[in-house]
């Protein structure tokens, strides 16, 4: 029998310890004499539409000093989010950002600034972070700052999931120790949801400001959500879940952009796949992986609770062991042990002994979490940590080495806005994993109902796209080693001409080979969705990343190709950045005017679209891929390791909401 191993790996960061946090804000030296840059104002617009957002946030900074100073400005990066965008408002005029090379960006700035002159610059500094930089902001006046950045969106099992990242993280005590933070908004704050969906839309959830919104619905498949507040502090997390309606089929949606018949057009195509897959069954093997490493100090003992409660709850078939890790692993249960009430009861005596200590190697955890597992047997494993690994072995080549050792399946869920997500993402690639972002803000229990058919169902296995009939290339993500209940199947790629393809999926189910077709035409001439473009230029950069972390190709060679791509797409990556001056300057400089013309292409494709009915982008309606409803995860019962997990994060999510009522007391107090 094939060695299955099911791994549900929930990362959860260190971030809900009291004080330990940081958020998007001003930045400045810890111990400088100047009062810190305010942020007078800080609005949000978002247009989700049928595959992807579009999120724009418009600041005013203040600068209370009696010097010009220059603004600095972080802000945590959504996952896969391509930044495209910066603008800065004087007076009237509008400086517009261009993307080049980082190093020349970070010099011409340099210079501009030295000269008095108004300059701009975005770089993305870490795997979690974006920082703006303004020059000057004058002294006792404002200045206007615009971002813009794109990002796909994808729905899980019925229910989309927008996140507006504010939270920081605080896994960076290097940063912490250098910068003191401003995050709070002294005039408004604002943030409005246009949302727009082919399907009905049963219902919206925003977690944590379910009082403060407002939900206007303007027809079926169209709402706005609007939040809005006279000031506040920008560290919390704003997180839109939306609900499409139930018993929708399987479906093929396609996203091209192609205005010239003469060049090779984008496209953006989303499989959902319509296919009922079996619930697994039998006793079980599960292994507790708790991260005791100094990060978690502070939470250490609710994530113990939940630990007890999911022991507790498993069936006598079942059997499990406990291993903990800081700078090193060991094991708290060895064994294989029958889940008896008197086992369960000797093994939790043990974990609540666990202490808070030390570093995080996450290697020596994941490895012994993998020794002695059962051929014959299902085994979960699960993982509690921040994955940001500090100790040991640290290289992602090694991980993706080690997860390949053996058949596993790897449910991650990575919470907050620090958490490690490239190295997870290597880690899933590597066995053909799952994972999902969970912010500090989030629905937790949400989250873990999503995955519990993922972990309690059968996956397809070997899962290919393939195209006959119109030439694609450059194409990303055409194969998948599995692929889970309720997941969509994303991929980007260029096409040179129009006309009607034949796409097929192939797959294996049960063991059994299985091919679902469908076909449709590539438009010869599309110009509805330009931004379509940029996110293939992202979906092309994370999968050299991804080649880079896995080993299969040379970290030079990646560098070189993510510049390419970023100079090409005008995307703020590793390898570049986006500089802000006016015309003159440009011209002055010798550099090109690439991203206003693509800009002015995509403000102008927005402006058609916000006066049209929403389109649906399925193109399988006349020949459908699949002929019954997508699979659905209803009410029901957890499974006991999936409900006693669920336990632990939703109790560190009340903790944390605890904290910051109290913080918000105590500053109104004072």
């Amino acid at each position: 029998m094939r060695r299955i191993v099911h791994t549900l790996t929930a990362i959860v960061s260190s971030l809900f310890a009291a004080g330990a946090t940081l958020a998007a804000g001003t930045l400045t030296p810890d111990g400088s004499p100047d009062q810190p840059i305010q942020i007078r104002d800080h609005h949000v617009d978002v247009v989700i539409n049928n595959g992807f957002a579009r999120t724009e946030v418009t600041q005013t900074f203040f600068n209370p000093n009696a010097a010009d100073l220059e603004g600095l400005y972080a802000f945590p990066i959504p996952r896969d989010a391509s930044l495209s965008e910066m603008s800065i408002f004087i007076g009237e005029s509008e400086l517009q950002g261009e993307v080049v090379s980082r190093e020349e960006a970070e010099r011409i700035y340099g210079e501009e600034k030295a000269a008095g002159n108004d300059a701009g610059l975005a770089t993305k500094e870490t795997i979690q972070r974006f920082e703006f930089r303004v020059s000057p902001i004058h002294a006792n006046a404002e200045t206007k700052m615009r971002f813009v950045y794109y990002q796909p969106l994808e729905i899980d099992t019925g229910v989309g999931r927008f996140l507006y990242p504010l939270e920081d993280g605080g896994t960076d005590d290097v940063a912490r120790s250098f910068w003191a933070e401003n995050a709070n908004v002294e005039r408004s704050f604002s943030v409005n949801v246009e949302l727009k969906s082919a399907v009905p839309i049963d219902a919206v959830r925003t977690p944590g400001y379910e009082g403060a919104v407002v939900v206007d619905r303007k027809g079926e498949g169209h709402l706005n959500v609007r939040l809005e507040s006279l000031g506040g502090s920008l560290g919390q997390d704003f997180l839109l879940y939306y609900k499409l309606a139930e018993g929708l089929p399987g479906r093929v949606d396609l996203l091209a952009h192609r205005p010239d018949p003469d060049e090779a057009g984008h496209f953006m195509v989303v499989v959902t796949p319509g296919i009922d897959l079996k619930p697994l069954s039998n006793g079980a093997d599960y292994v507790f992986v708790l991260d005791k490493s100094g990060s978690m100090n502070g939470k250490i003992g609710t994530l113990i609770d939940g630990v007890r409660r999911a022991i507790g709850e498993l069936r006598p078939e079942d059997r499990f062991r406990v291993v903990a890790f800081d700078s090193s692993a060991r094991e708290i249960v060895g064994e294989w042990t029958s889940a008896t009430p008197e086992n369960a009861a000797r093994a939790l005596k043990k974990v609540e002994r666990l202490t808070a200590d030390n570093g995080t190697n996450l290697y020596d955890g994941l490895s012994l979490a993998l020794d002695d597992v059962d051929a014959d047997r299902v085994t979960s494993v699960l993982l509690v940590t921040d994955a940001v690994t500090n100790t040991g072995v640290i290289d992602p080549r090694e991980f993706h080495k080690l997860m390949q050792r053996t058949d596993v399946r790897i449910f991650g869920f990575l919470l907050g806005n620090s958490g490690n997500w490239p190295l997870m993402r290597t880690i899933c690639d590597a066995t053909g994993g799952f994972y999902a972002g969970i912010s500090n803000a989030d629905d937790v229990l949400g989250q873990i109902i999503l995955a519990k058919s993922k972990i309690t169902h059968e996956a397809l296995h070997d899962v290919e796209l393939e195209f006959d009939g119109v030439e694609t290339f450059d194409t990303t993500g055409k194969q998948w080693k599995k692929v889970y209940r309720g997941q969509q199947i994303v991929f980007f790629g260029r096409y040179a001409d129009g006309g009607t393809t034949d796409l097929d999926l192939r797959m294996r189910i049960s063991g059994a080979d299985k091919v679902l077709s469908t076909r449709f035409e590539m438009p010869e001439i599309a110009t509805e969705h330009p931004e379509i473009e940029r996110l293939y230029g992202l979906a092309q950069v994370n999968e050299i990343e991804a080649r880079v972390n896995s080993g299969t190709l040379e970290a030079s060679e990646g560098e070189n190709a993510i510049e390419s791509i970023g100079l090409a797409y005008q995307l703020v990556t590793d390898e570049t950045a986006m500089l802000v001056l006016d015309d003159a300057s440009f011209e002055r400089h010798g550099i090109e005017r690439e991203n206003k013309t693509r800009v002015a292409t995509e403000r102008a494709a927005q402006q058609a679209r916000s006066s049209q009915p929403v389109r649906s982008p399925r193109v399988d309606t006349q020949r459908p891929m699949f002929d019954q409803p997508a699979p659905r995860t209803g009410g029901g019962a957890f499974d006991p390791i999936t409900g006693g997990l669920a336990i632990a994060l939703a109790a560190v999510a009340a903790a944390r909401a605890r904290n910051q009522s109290s913080r918000r007391c105590e500053e109104s107090a004072s």
